[in-house]
């Protein structure tokens, strides 16, 4: 009886503590329809504020909570709304979801930029970790009674404010329909705010609490994914009810607890899966809960692709593998290998341009389909041993076929899911598949064969060889690798191209329609969830293999949410846009990271100053995530539509030609500097469609566009340009009396003064 006291006791602290953070989930959703994925790395940088203020400049504890729960955590809100959020409206479910990844995935390396992860930091519980009473027998500590009743309060006044109070039933229309809220006299924008506002102190206050309890150690990764944990207790409410959301946390914060007590101490997985199951709790309860029906497309979002033709297609795969071979002969050994490891996060990020651009199905856990082609291939697909090893095309054809197994299986109960509830699905699984098969090293017995899941923590994944075909060559590598997306993207955009593609892209726009006119969701779904997982595991496996050995850590979760905001970000439905997504999030900001490291070392004078660029460096892919909002089709688009009108300019393109060829000679001849060369290739490529607007507007823009865009000449006005409102504005501003037509009271005196 005393264990189950003492274990209850424990499972309604930690429950109360879900609560808390999945209340501001809940809060915000219903207010602005976007749900926060940094609801974590909220909790976090507030758990760390909040040390740095107690321990590190030892304020007393009600002054450091006055200030981050008074001050940081509300003005944290208030920024994300106002700065963020506010511009998100009519972007599709993928843009919404980047953008809070994007920012999750920023504060992890702004924490990591101010408190270094190395140092070790504890947290004790309020009143000392020993002082609290005893209740039936079971020492209860003020810190955890403390939890339980603000976790009590929490759920009732949020509960009375959305029922009983003008402000709360207010915040739930806002999503709904903001028109009609501000004919009612309120302003949306001010209630979504204030959800924010209260959303973000939630988080932060989950953060402060649930440190000390889980072990009082403070690490950016572990309290952002452990607060994420509350995203099961969230959906016990559908993101809706408080109530619902308040028992479905209770319920997991005791059975968490409850398997650690109850379950045998034989069962070396027990640790493993209790921290799986909140992830498995997630994935049930988004399976087991009634869906929205399907719905038409009701707005038009801002997202715009283009899809080239095949022959176009292939030109450019073509294209591509001469210049990675050109590029090839610039590097030393050691780049090769960073290189190849690029390429195959670009395949990985291919199955994204599949499911996401193509079909607006949702996958969080790409990499997560690469693991479980590596571990298949690992058991069953090397031959030889020792330094003769090698990956034969056995283990890479089973591994392929598990991986797109395995996201077929996880697709089939999660096939009437759509958007966000998918989103969380998938997540689901990488996370489970992180903390409970990816941990697993535990030597195992079956028919007489031992064997361990995850050997020792690592497994090493020899290069392939197939005949003459021996990727041990780095050179051959890089080109298989770069060969392989080449043809997986012209299959890719030949699919797109054809009846199944167009079906895809039908179900993509609008579900409701698709299956009315006799379209089978299910098979379109099942479908593109096997091809797109079978994609991720063969550019997981050749990851693994270029990488030479792999750990969990390499298909965390956060490796496949940086995945896929980079992608995003270029172009989620471009192939190039997989290309650069790809190469950024396996090798781009980690290289540039590694140069400024290189170059505070090299130069210890100027360190401080190479160390925080490096630091820039680190944030700026968040950064960039975070303003997908504002050009949601991604830059390969933006690059594209300046291409497009460029192709009437060919002395501007000879031009741009010239200068990448003339760079690239001198860099092979060793004149100029690989670093140079790049920088030269890459403002050449970005810049030259605004310098040919500049040197040939004409050309580029169209003589009417030009003209439009051209410096008004008063002298011309009525004569060869139109005298419009915008030109008369425009003649007020360069005669310098805006000020007086701003106090002017009528437009009549304003006409009166610019007609002289």
């Amino acid at each position: 009886m005393d264990t189950f006291l003492t274990f209850t006791v424990l499972g309604l602290v930690l429950g109360s503590v879900y609560a808390i953070a999945a209340s501001g989930l809940v809060l915000t959703y219903n207010t602005s329809g976007i749900f926060n994925f940094a609801h974590g790395a909220q909790a976090m940088l507030g758990a760390f504020a909040y040390w740095q203020f107690k321990v590190g400049w030892g304020l007393s504890t009600p002054v450091a909570l006055l200030i981050v729960l008074g001050l940081l955590g509300p003005l944290m809100g208030l920024f994300l709304y106002t700065v963020i959020m506010r511009g998100m409206r009519d972007t599709a479910e993928v843009t919404k979801i980047v953008v809070t990844v994007s920012i999750l995935l920023g504060m992890v390396s702004i924490s990591h930029w101010f408190w270094h992860p190395e140092e070790p930091r504890t947290m004790a519980m309020f009143f000392g970790d020993q002082s609290g009473i005893e209740i039936l027998g079971v020492g209860i500590r003020y810190h955890e009674l403390i939890c339980i009743a603000v976790a009590i309060l929490i759920a009732v006044g949020m509960r009375i404010m959305f029922t009983r109070t003008r402000t709360g039933v207010a915040m739930r229309g806002v999503v709904d329909d903001p028109d009609l809220l501000r004919l009612n006299g309120h302003d949306p924008d001010r209630l979504a705010a204030l959800s924010w506002v209260l959303g973000s102190t939630l988080a932060v206050l989950a953060g402060i609490l649930i440190t000390p309890i889980n072990g009082g150690t403070l690490e950016a990764n572990m309290l952002t994914l452990l607060v994420i944990d509350a995203f099961a207790a969230a959906m016990f409410g559908r993101l809706r009810s408080i109530p619902r959301t308040f028992a479905g946390a209770i319920f997991l914060g005791l059975a968490a607890t409850y398997v650690l007590a109850y379950f045998p101490t034989s069962w070396n997985w027990t640790s493993n899966f209790r921290v799986s199951l909140p992830m498995i709790a997630l994935f049930v309860v988004l399976i087991v809960l009634p869906q929205d029906r399907l719905r038409g497309a009701v707005t038009r979002t801002r997202e715009r692709y283009h899809v080239p033709s095949v022959r176009k297609a292939v030109a450019w795969a073509v294209a591509l593998v001469i210049i990675v071979y050109a590029i090839r002969l610039l590097m030393v050994t050691s780049a090769v290998t960073t290189m190849t490891i690029g390429m195959t996060f670009a395949i990985i990020a291919l199955s994204l341009t599949l499911l996401t651009g193509y079909a607006g199905e949702m996958n969080l856990a790409p990499v997560s389909f690469g693991a479980i082609s590596t571990i298949v291939a690992f058991h069953f697909g090397i031959s030889g041993a020792g330094l003769a090893a090698h990956l034969n095309l056995w283990g890479v054809a089973l591994g392929v076929a598990a991986a797109a197994v395995i996201g077929g299986l996880i697709a089939l109960p999660a096939l009437r899911l759509r958007g966000l509830y998918l989103a969380l699905a998938t997540m689901a699984f990488g996370v489970f598949l992180s903390n409970m098969v990816l941990r697993d090293t535990t030597q195992r017995e079956l028919f007489g064969v031992r064997f361990s899941i995850f050997t020792d923590g690592n497994i090493a994944i020899p290069p392939l060889k197939v005949g003459p075909l021996d990727l041990r060559n780095e050179t051959v590598f890089l080109m298989t690798m770069t060969v392989l997306f080449a043809v997986l993207g012209v299959g890719v955009i030949a699919l797109r191209n054809s009846g199944y593609g167009r079906r895809l892209a039908a179900m993509k726009d609008s579900p409701a329609a698709s299956a009315m006119l006799g379209q089978s969701l299910v098979r379109l779904k099942l479908g593109v969830f096997a091809l797109s997982s079978g994609i991720a595991g063969l550019g997981g496996l050749f990851m693994a293999s270029a990488m030479g050995s792999v750990s969990n850590e390499s298909f965390s979760i956060m490796v496949s949410l940086s995945l896929l905001m980079l992608t995003v970000v270029a172009g989620i439905g471009y192939v190039s846009g997989a290309l650069f997504g790809g190469l950024m999030s396996g090798i781009g900001f980690a290289v540039i990271m590694t140069s400024f490291a290189n170059l505070a070392a090299a130069q210890p004078g100027h360190a401080d100053m190479w160390n925080f660029l490096g630091n820039v460096a680190a944030v700026s892919p968040a950064l960039i995530g975070i303003g997908v909002a504002a050009n949601p089709s991604g830059s390969v688009h933006q690059v594209v539509e300046g291409y497009r009108h460029l192709a009437n300019a060919k002395p501007v393109l000879i031009g741009g030609a010239a200068v990448v060829l003339l760079s690239y000679i001198l860099a092979l001849v060793g004149a100029l500097d690989n670093w140079w060369f790049a920088s030269i290739t890459i403002a050449t490529v970005f810049m030259l469609p605004v310098v040919g607007q500049w040197l040939m507007p004409e050309a580029v823009l169209g003589a009417e566009e030009a003209k439009r865009r051209a410096p008004l000449v008063p002298e011309r006005v009525g004569l060869d340009v139109p005298y419009s409102d915008q030109v008369r504005d425009e003649i007020d501003r360069e005669l310098g009396i805006d000020g007086y037509l701003a106090a002017s009271p009528t437009r009549s005196d304003k006409e009166l003064v610019t007609n002289g």
